[in-house]
Protein backbone atom coordinates (compact mmCIF):
# COMPACT_ATOMS: atom_id res chain seq x y z
CA UNK A 1 0.00 0.00 0.00
CA UNK A 2 1.17 3.54 -0.57
CA UNK A 3 2.19 5.40 2.59
CA UNK A 4 -0.40 7.52 4.32
CA UNK A 5 -0.12 11.14 3.39
CA UNK A 6 0.55 13.16 6.47
CA UNK A 7 0.87 16.86 6.79
CA UNK A 8 3.62 17.97 9.10
CA UNK A 9 3.18 21.20 10.96
CA UNK A 10 6.34 23.27 11.29
CA UNK A 11 8.11 22.40 14.52
CA UNK A 12 10.00 25.00 16.50
CA UNK A 13 12.95 23.23 18.18
CA UNK A 14 12.50 25.48 21.18
CA UNK A 15 9.32 23.55 21.95
CA UNK A 16 11.09 20.17 22.10
CA UNK A 17 12.80 18.87 25.25
CA UNK A 18 15.13 16.05 24.16
CA UNK A 19 15.99 13.01 26.24
CA UNK A 20 18.11 10.24 24.72
CA UNK A 21 19.09 6.87 26.14
CA UNK A 22 22.01 4.92 24.72
CA UNK A 23 22.67 1.17 24.64
CA UNK A 24 24.56 1.38 27.97
CA UNK A 25 21.50 3.09 29.54
CA UNK A 26 23.35 6.40 29.68
CA UNK A 27 21.14 9.46 29.57
CA UNK A 28 21.56 12.61 27.53
CA UNK A 29 19.21 15.42 28.58
CA UNK A 30 19.08 18.46 26.34
CA UNK A 31 22.59 17.66 25.12
CA UNK A 32 24.09 17.16 28.59
CA UNK A 33 25.35 13.76 29.71
CA UNK A 34 23.87 12.87 33.11
CA UNK A 35 24.76 10.24 35.68
CA UNK A 36 21.20 10.18 37.01
CA UNK A 37 17.79 11.77 36.62
CA UNK A 38 17.97 13.99 39.70
CA UNK A 39 16.00 17.16 39.07
CA UNK A 40 14.54 15.95 35.77
CA UNK A 41 10.91 16.36 36.86
CA UNK A 42 11.54 19.97 37.88
CA UNK A 43 13.31 20.69 34.58
CA UNK A 44 10.40 19.20 32.67
CA UNK A 45 7.83 21.19 34.65
CA UNK A 46 9.79 24.42 34.06
CA UNK A 47 9.99 23.61 30.34
CA UNK A 48 6.29 22.79 30.00
CA UNK A 49 5.10 25.79 32.04
CA UNK A 50 7.56 28.30 30.56
CA UNK A 51 4.87 30.18 28.59
CA UNK A 52 7.48 31.94 26.46
CA UNK A 53 9.40 33.57 29.35
CA UNK A 54 12.72 31.83 28.64
CA UNK A 55 13.58 31.99 24.92
CA UNK A 56 15.43 28.66 25.27
CA UNK A 57 12.30 26.90 26.53
CA UNK A 58 8.80 26.16 25.26
CA UNK A 59 6.51 28.86 23.94
CA UNK A 60 3.47 27.41 25.71
CA UNK A 61 2.27 24.25 27.46
CA UNK A 62 0.21 23.39 24.37
CA UNK A 63 3.31 23.42 22.16
CA UNK A 64 5.73 21.76 24.60
CA UNK A 65 6.85 18.30 23.46
CA UNK A 66 8.96 15.90 25.47
CA UNK A 67 10.95 13.71 23.07
CA UNK A 68 12.28 10.37 24.32
CA UNK A 69 14.61 8.47 22.02
CA UNK A 70 16.30 5.19 22.82
CA UNK A 71 18.87 2.89 21.29
CA UNK A 72 18.00 -0.70 20.40
CA UNK A 73 20.24 -1.83 23.29
CA UNK A 74 18.53 0.33 25.92
CA UNK A 75 17.09 -1.75 28.75
CA UNK A 76 13.32 -1.72 28.84
CA UNK A 77 13.47 -1.02 32.58
CA UNK A 78 15.51 2.16 31.97
CA UNK A 79 13.06 3.27 29.29
CA UNK A 80 10.15 2.84 31.73
CA UNK A 81 12.03 4.70 34.50
CA UNK A 82 12.50 7.72 32.25
CA UNK A 83 8.96 7.55 30.89
CA UNK A 84 7.66 7.45 34.47
CA UNK A 85 9.67 10.60 35.28
CA UNK A 86 8.17 12.37 32.27
CA UNK A 87 4.61 11.35 33.07
CA UNK A 88 5.22 12.12 36.75
CA UNK A 89 6.11 15.70 35.85
CA UNK A 90 2.84 16.11 33.97
CA UNK A 91 0.83 14.56 36.81
CA UNK A 92 2.47 16.89 39.32
CA UNK A 93 1.47 19.84 37.15
CA UNK A 94 -2.10 18.57 36.81
CA UNK A 95 -2.43 17.80 40.52
CA UNK A 96 -1.01 21.17 41.58
CA UNK A 97 -3.55 22.95 39.39
CA UNK A 98 -6.43 21.39 41.32
CA UNK A 99 -4.88 21.24 44.78
CA UNK A 100 -4.02 17.53 44.78
CA UNK A 101 -0.82 15.51 44.91
CA UNK A 102 0.10 13.70 41.71
CA UNK A 103 -0.92 10.39 43.32
CA UNK A 104 -4.31 11.79 44.37
CA UNK A 105 -4.80 13.20 40.88
CA UNK A 106 -3.96 9.88 39.23
CA UNK A 107 -6.39 8.12 41.60
CA UNK A 108 -9.39 10.18 40.50
CA UNK A 109 -12.25 7.98 39.30
CA UNK A 110 -13.13 9.04 35.77
CA UNK A 111 -16.53 7.33 35.95
CA UNK A 112 -17.48 9.75 38.76
CA UNK A 113 -18.67 13.03 37.14
CA UNK A 114 -17.35 15.21 39.96
CA UNK A 115 -13.91 13.60 39.91
CA UNK A 116 -13.86 13.59 36.09
CA UNK A 117 -14.48 17.37 36.14
CA UNK A 118 -11.51 17.82 38.50
CA UNK A 119 -9.38 15.60 36.24
CA UNK A 120 -10.34 17.60 33.14
CA UNK A 121 -9.67 20.91 34.93
CA UNK A 122 -6.17 19.72 35.86
CA UNK A 123 -5.29 18.82 32.26
CA UNK A 124 -7.00 21.74 30.56
CA UNK A 125 -4.63 23.48 28.16
CA UNK A 126 -1.68 21.24 29.02
CA UNK A 127 -1.71 18.14 26.82
CA UNK A 128 0.68 15.32 27.69
CA UNK A 129 2.81 15.68 24.54
CA UNK A 130 5.33 12.84 24.69
CA UNK A 131 7.07 11.78 21.51
CA UNK A 132 8.66 8.36 21.66
CA UNK A 133 10.93 8.06 18.66
CA UNK A 134 11.80 4.77 17.06
CA UNK A 135 15.09 3.40 18.43
CA UNK A 136 18.35 3.72 16.52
Amino acid sequence: LPPDEQTKAPLNERNVFNIKLNSANGILIEGDVRDNMNGLKDELKDFILNKGKDPQSSESPEKAIISLKTNRGTDYRRFIEVLDEIKGAYYQIYGNRVGLTSLEYRSLKLDNPTQKAIYDRGKKGIPMNISIAEPD
